[in-house]
C-alpha cells in the first residue's frame, strides 16, 4: 500500500509541486508523520492535511521541517512564499464565485419584496375613491407599504400613470437603508445617555478598562484567517491560529496523560490540547469569563487530540479540562 495518498487534481500546479517536496523530505528523513508531528510541534492531523494538500502549511511549520530534516530553510521558505501566492488566488477565485452567488441570492430576495410584480403596473385610484385594498390586504398602486392611505381626491383625478419598472424595489431598499440609519441613531442617543450620567456609575465607566477591538480580516497576519468570537467552533490549525502564532499557556498532568491551555494572542483564543493520552479519553476547553459552550475533543488512535478554539479575553480566563477512560478526571488552573 502506498504510504502517500493521490493529491487533489484541483489543486494548483505550484501547490502540488511544493507538497510533493514535503512528501520527498518526509521520506528522505525516514521520519513517520507522528514524528515529524513531535519534533516540531504542529499536530499529526495537521501534517495530514498538509502532506495530502488539503490544506496549506504554515510558514512555522515549514521552517521547523527544515531544522529536523537538515534542510536549507531558504530553498524551502521560497517554495513557501510561491505556494501561498498560488493559495491565496485559488481562495480568491472561489470567494468571488461565492459572492456572485450571494449577489443572485440578494437579487431575487428583493424582487420578492419590489414592484416588479403585476400590482406595480396597475393604475392608482379612480375618480372620487380611496386606494383600492388588494385580496391579500395590501395596497396596490406607487405607493411604499409604509406609505399611509391618500384620502379621497375632492375631484376627479386621472388614472395615475403605471409605475415604471423597479420603483418598487428602489423605494424597498430606500426604506430600508433609512430604517437602518434611524435605529444607528437611536442606539448612538441611549449610549451617549448612559454614559453622560453622573454619581457611581460614571466612575464605573471610567475605571472599566476598554475592550480589546478584534483586528479586522486586513490587520491580521498572512494565513490567519479568523479572531475573537469568528474563531469559536473552528479548528486551529485550518484558520492559522496555531504553529508560531500559539503559545502554551497553562500545563497540568491528569493520570499519564498532559493537557495543555494553548493560546493565540494574534486570534483571542485558546484551545486545549491533550497528549499522551489513550482511544476514548476526552478533553474539553472553558472560559472562566464568559457563558460560551465549552469546546471538546476526543483521542483516536494518535494518542492525541484537541479542541476546537473558544473566544477568550485572555489566556488568564481559559482552563482546560481532562476526562480519562480510567476514570481520572482534572483540570489546569485558570489564571496560572
Amino acid at each position: 500500500m502506498p504510504r502517500w495518498k493521490a493529491l487533489p487534481e484541483e489543486l494548483d500546479p505550484q501547490v502540488r509541486e511544493f507538497a510533493t517536496q514535503l512528501r520527498r523530505l518526509v521520506d528522505k528523513s525516514g521520519l513517520s508523520i507522528a514524528a515529524v508531528a513531535d519534533r516540531t510541534g504542529y499536530s499529526k492531523t495537521s501534517w495530514e492535511r498538509y502532506l495530502n494538500g488539503r490544506l496549506l502549511a504554515p510558514k512555522g511549520a515549514i521552517v521547523a521541517l527544515a531544522e529536523v530534516t537538515g534542510t536549507n530553510p531558504l530553498h524551502l521558505t521560497t517554495m513557501w512564499e510561491l505556494s501561498e501566492r498560488a493559495w491565496s488566488r485559488s481562495e480568491m477565485r472561489h470567494d468571488m464565485t461565492m459572492e456572485a452567488i450571494r449577489i443572485t441570492q440578494a437579487r431575487d430576495a428583493l424582487g420578492e419584496f419590489g414592484g416588479d410584480g403585476p400590482g406595480a403596473s396597475r393604475p392608482g385610484p379612480g375618480p372620487g375613491t380611496g386606494p383600492r385594498p388588494a385580496a391579500s390586504g395590501g395596497w396596490h398602486g406607487p405607493e411604499s407599504p409604509a406609505t399611509p392611505p391618500r384620502p379621497p381626491a375632492a375631484s376627479p383625478a386621472p388614472p395615475a400613470a403605471p409605475a415604471a419598472p423597479g420603483r418598487g424595489r428602489r423605494r424597498t431598499v430606500i426604506f430600508v437603508t433609512a430604517l437602518v440609519g434611524a435605529l444607528l441613531v437611536i442606539a448612538g442617543a441611549v449610549l451617549l445617555t448612559d454614559l453622560g450620567g453622573g454619581g457611581d456609575d460614571t466612575a464605573k465607566v471610567a475605571e472599566s478598562p476598554p475592550a480589546k477591538p478584534s483586528p479586522t480580516a486586513s490587520e491580521l497576519p498572512a494565513g490567519v484567517k479568523c479572531a475573537g468570537d469568528d474563531c469559536t467552533g473552528e479548528d486551529p490549525e485550518l484558520m492559522g491560529c496555531g504553529g508560531e502564532f500559539a503559545e502554551t499557556a497553562t500545563t497540568a498532568k491528569v493520570g499519564t496523560a498532559v493537557v495543555e491551555v494553548r493560546y493565540s494572542e494574534t486570534c483571542g483564543v485558546a484551545w486545549a490540547r491533550i497528549t499522551e493520552a489513550a482511544p476514548g479519553d476526552t478533553v474539553e476547553i472553558s472560559s472562566t469569563q464568559g457563558d460560551d459552550e465549552p469546546q471538546t475533543g476526543t483521542v483516536n488512535a494518535d494518542k492525541d487530540a484537541y479542541t476546537p478554539m473558544l473566544a477568550v479575553p485572555s489566556a488568564a480566563a481559559a482552563e482546560a479540562c481532562a476526562t480519562l477512560t480510567t476514570g481520572v478526571e482534572g483540570c489546569t488552573t485558570a489564571g496560572g
